[in-house]
């Protein structure tokens, strides 16, 4: 005989469990603590089994009975409930932590470490507000080209047509991450090639004939502003690293004595500790600026406070106090003027110029140099490059 809806609200707990059959297998067990478990009894490959289809009144006796005939249309096709029960648990654990964002955020984990603080907070920051709202709770596997590609068009529609680019990367990054990793089978981006209009390639302003060097260097000379940031002003040129690795510069990193700055990894684009040798006008204004922020560990630490490195437009906007617009000269494009000019004027040998900007350099081997190769070349350019500008500028 059936159970009712009346009998399943009445039953009380007793001192030991008890069950109340309905039919065809299924029942509700009544535990003493009064939590009331739907079961189904069947039995597969010649042994009992039992499956769990709930607690009563979450689960009704109609959504009960459904759960049942749903086990026995899979025993009818020679499959246990229990096991299928089980498979669609996992894969539902799967997809969960299948999705982009999850897949994504391990991507970011595993590899963020090979760059620097800078450029992991963009990448994670573009992921966070332009894709994961929009793609994050998906399963990677299910995500496809159109539905990237609206997403991709929303960034290029705000006028971002170069961060647009930037998240197909990162998206590309993650896909085939996910692809090796065995959570989707190809990488959906390559569908997209042409999808997005191109970007202009815009390099940075830089001064590179002499003459117009030789203003710059006098107008630096002559800045009135903040000694810290003159000071930063004067290095840039002599030194011609990123302008992020030289405003996190620190006083440890630094040695008088051998001429020499060594950049740790962590801070360095390509992730490999860089060395540069110091001339003896670097060192001539790194000592001058030493007993004014040696009590900081940044060489060139903030004006608001010295636990924290001048801002990373500091120097572009000491150049426009100078005169010098954003399609002029920039911070950056003191790298531009050094390479022109050690090449076309000074004759330098071409590798061991990319090599002091410290970029990707291979010997005929193929093998990168390490960050001490051709150093003796290194500092007779960096000092004949330094005497250059001082007599360019006429100091």
């Amino acid at each position: 005989m059936s159970l009712t809806a009346t009998e399943i609200r009445n039953a009380k707990p007793r001192d030991k469990a008890y069950k109340l059959f309905d039919e065809k297998g299924l029942y509700l067990l009544v535990n003493p603590n009064g939590s009331k478990l739907w079961k189904v009894k069947y039995r597969f490959g010649g042994a009992e089994k039992k499956l769990a289809c709930g607690a009563y009144p979450d689960v009704s006796l109609a959504e009960a009975r459904e759960k049942r005939d749903e086990a026995r249309r899979l025993l009818a096709k020679e499959a246990d409930p229990s096991l299928e029960k089980k498979l669609k648990k996992q894969a539902l654990k799967l997809n969960a932590s299948n999705n982009f964002e999850a897949v994504a955020r391990e991507w970011f984990v595993k590899f963020s470490t090979q760059w620097v603080p800078s450029h992991s907070e963009k990448i994670i920051r573009r992921l966070e507000r332009d894709v994961f709202p929009w793609l994050g709770h998906q399963p990677i596997n299910e995500i496809t080209p159109p539905e990237l590609l609206a997403v991709l068009q929303r960034i290029e529609t705000r006028g971002a047509l170069e961060t647009a680019h930037r998240a197909q990367q990162n998206c590309s990054q993650i896909f085939r991450y996910a692809v090796a990793s065995g959570r989707t089978q190809r990488d959906v981006t390559v569908d997209l090639k042409g999808a997005l209009p191109p970007t202009k390639v815009e390099h940075h302003a830089a001064i590179t004939e002499p003459s117009k060097v030789s203003e710059l260097l006098r107008a630096i000379e002559g800045y009135k502003g903040f000694f810290v940031t003159k000071c930063a002003l004067r290095l840039a040129p002599l030194l011609f690293v990123r302008p992020g690795e030289l405003r996190h510069a620190q006083w440890t990193e630094f040695s008088f004595e051998s001429k020499e700055w060594n950049i740790p990894a962590d801070r360095m684009k390509m992730r490999q500790a860089h060395l540069v040798p110091l001339s003896v006008q670097a060192i001539n204004i790194l000592q001058e600026l030493h007993p004014l922020t040696s009590n900081s560990k940044y060489v060139f630490p903030s004006i608001r406070t010295n636990n924290r490195p001048m801002s990373d437009n500091t120097i572009n906007a000491a150049l426009r106090r100078l005169g010098y617009d954003s399609s002029a000269m920039t911070a950056h494009g003191f790298r531009a003027m050094a390479r022109t000019i050690l090449d076309e004027v000074l004759d330098f040998r071409p590798d061991i110029i990319e090599h002091q900007l410290a970029h990707a350099v291979k010997d005929p081997n193929g093998r990168a140099y390490n960050r001490t190769a051709h150093l003796e070349a290194r500092r007779e350019m960096m000092q004949g490059w330094a005497s250059y500008l001082y007599k360019l500028a006429d100091f």
